[in-house]
């Protein structure tokens, strides 16, 4: 059997594993006690999505059977989530009304694109957490649960795409200042408690 883990070659000397679930099941027990999990896993060459995954598990070992198993740990997380706090710090949301005003259309554009990466980056990073629950517990943001906060963020960020597309620049400039940057601000606040 061939092991590749975040894509290195690992030696490994199989006991009484002889399917792909033994290994798994090994594996995950040695990554937890590390403070690492699963994330991604190729059997064969090819990716195994999640709604495949109880397929593989009775899959038998052989000596040709090549597994890639990508590991996320709780501490590349934390930096992670971290490094985006860091980008959304420098985004200056507040300054949109004045943009706009003073016809920095394009400045504007620029401004929003970052955001909607830095928030796609960090809805996607935060739904991460529940992989490690001392991580996910502690992720409150103003005093709502991520999943609460998020449904909440997200209602207010469709309504900012909508008076982007209808070019109504009082509601842009309103949300940017008035419900998106204070959220940003909350989310950077409950990074720094992590």
């Amino acid at each position: 059997m061939f092991l590749k883990v975040n894509g290195q070659d690992v030696d490994v000397t199989l006991e009484d594993e002889k399917t792909v679930g033994d290994v798994l099941k090994s594996f995950e027990d040695a990554a937890s006690q590390n403070e690492a999990t699963t994330v991604g896993i190729v059997l064969d060459g090819e990716n195994v999505s999640p709604d495949k995954f109880d397929s593989i598990l009775s899959h038998p070992l052989e000596d040709k059977t090549a597994l890639e198993l990508t590991v996320l740990t709780k501490g590349q997380l934390v930096d992670s989530l971290r490094g985006i706090s860091d980008r959304i710090a420098t985004l200056s949301l507040e300054d949109i009304p004045v943009l706009l005003q003073g016809g920095k259309d394009k400045d504007v554009a620029t401004m929003i694109d970052s955001l909607a990466s830095e928030c796609n980056d960090f809805f996607h990073t935060a739904a991460m957490t529940s992989l490690f629950p001392e991580v996910y517990g502690k992720l409150m943001i103003d005093g709502a649960s991520f999943i609460d906060f998020f449904r909440d963020f997200l209602t207010i960020l469709s309504d900012f795409k909508d008076a982007m597309e209808g070019n109504d620049t009082v509601t842009v400039g309103d949300l940017a200042e008035y419900e998106i940057s204070p959220r940003l601000k909350s989310i950077r606040q409950a990074i720094a408690t992590l």
